[in-house]
């Protein structure tokens, strides 16, 4: 089974934006990071700029 891999990078943001995805974060019973995490695919899958999914392979990814 392959190792799904992550990587960290910091990122800043200003307090009152912040402070709105925290609240948005807890309203859909995710983490902060989960929600940022969210957005960002969203981001991209509304831009069609995800990668492919491989054909026959069991990723989760949606």
């Amino acid at each position: 089974m392959a190792e799904k891999t992550t990587k960290s990078f910091i990122l800043r943001v200003d307090a009152e934006t912040m402070n709105a995805i925290e609240a948005w974060a807890a309203d859909e019973f995710r983490s902060t990071n989960g929600q940022l995490q969210w957005i960002i695919t969203e981001a991209l899958r509304k831009a069609k700029r995800l990668p492919k999914k491989k054909k026959g392979s069991n990723n989760e990814q949606e």
